[in-house]
């Protein structure tokens, strides 16, 4: 195996460059040293892991003609929010890692209009705003220590990998940035999140199972979520929307989520459907274990939209969570579409509405030890 250590550089081929012969050789690790590396556009190749010691800073530069688009017959065909620009890209490679102490930083906020209110969300720009992470058909990839500081759109676009290991990395987006997901795991498989801490102005963990063409048929699957800290503006975990195909058997357990967001969010709202659809979802096989909940909008809501037809969504567990939030929990489906098969199971929710929990066109819902509590607003 060969080991390529990289003084710090204004000069992202050279990386390019350590990463390629690393491959070309069989494999490698692409070590950086302390200080800054600035760079565009990376691509990892199989059995490569690129490596950040304490105190190295891979810095994305902060125009958009810096980075290439993403490109590859099989994702061509979806590109949300309009850009397939990353910093770091990977497509069919195997055995693939970023591992480390140092930091990954996308010079987010350079790539919007900050001139707004103070605290108001910045004003996307008209040019494509880049990915830090943008992994397609991978197998094998593990991430591990580094701090992903600052996306200027996704931290990660997981899409169509297999066997992903993430664990101990932090991501902090300015929470005045829209659109800085954290980790979007999307038609994967067979992925875990341990001991990580989020904090983002959009949605933290997103399972997704996006239909790339009619023929597509998009699996997430097998996912498992523990023991993270999670800050959203949006949603600490969002789950599916109402075009997307398959998602199944994910648990999440031992989560903490706060801030000014939603906690968990299963929404299929009509403005979510593409174009001349109706609805496609199947979620299910879903278990949310020992949690922690302290939002500043709905702790917990499942929701299908009048005239939303999903194929199913349903057999989801909560149990042991602590829950203190203005807004109740809210379980709303459909005539279309109910929402089937739910258990809250030693559920104590804290909140100042005088509705703490809403379910309409419920299916077998199942309550378990479930304790509400309404205390006055200026005691929240």
């Amino acid at each position: 195996m060969s080991i390529h250590h990289l003084a710090p550089s204004a000069d992202g081929r050279l990386i390019q460059a350590a990463i390629d012969q690393a491959s070309a050789a069989g494999g490698g690790v692409v070590s950086l040293q302390p200080g800054i590396h600035a760079t565009g556009t990376l691509y990892l190749k199989s059995n490569v892991e690129l490596h950040l010691c304490s105190g190295a800073r891979l810095q994305g530069f902060d125009r958009p003609e810096f980075y290439d688009d993403f490109t590859d017959p099989g994702f061509d065909a979806v590109s949300p929010e309009k850009s397939r620009k990353c910093l770091l890209a990977a497509k069919h490679a195997e055995n693939i890692a970023v591992t480390g102490m140092g930091e990954i930083n996308g010079a987010g906020p350079a790539f919007y209009d900050t001139n707004v209110p103070p605290g108001a969300f910045y004003a996307k720009p008209p040019h494509p705003r880049p990915r830090m992470v943008q992994f397609y058909n991978c197998k094998n990839v593990r991430f591990e220590g580094v701090s992903f500081v600052d996306s200027p759109g996704w931290t990660f676009w997981l899409l169509g990998c297999e066997d992903v290991y993430i664990s101990r990395i932090r991501v902090h987006g300015c929470q005045q940035m829209i659109n800085n997901d954290g980790i979007d795991i999307d038609d994967c498989r067979r992925v875990t999140v341990s001991d990580c801490h989020i904090t983002t102005g959009d949605d933290c963990i997103i399972l997704r199972a996006i239909r790339r063409g009619p023929d597509h048929r998009a699996l997430c699957e097998d996912v498992t979520v523990t023991n993270c800290i999670l800050n959203s503006r949006c949603q600490g975990i969002r789950i599916g929307c109402p075009s997307d195909d398959t998602i199944r058997n994910a648990t999440f357990s031992n989560i903490v989520i706060h801030g000014a967001g939603n906690g968990i969010n299963i929404n299929n709202p009509i403005r979510y459907l593409r174009t001349g659809d109706t609805g496609f979802l199947h979620l299910s096989n879903l278990v949310f274990n020992n949690f922690t909940i302290d939002s500043g909008r709905v702790p917990l809501w499942i929701n299908v939209e009048k005239t939303v037809r999903l194929r199913y969504i349903g057999s989801m567990t909560f149990s042991n969570f602590r829950i203190r939030a203005p807004q109740p929990v809210r379980l709303d489906g459909c005539p279309e579409t109910p929402i089937e098969d739910i258990t809250l199971s030693d559920v104590s929710i804290t909140t100042t509405s005088s509705v703490p929990l809403v379910a309409e066109h419920v299916r077998r819902l199942s309550l378990n030890r479930v304790e509400c509590t309404a205390i006055p607003a200026d005691e929240a």
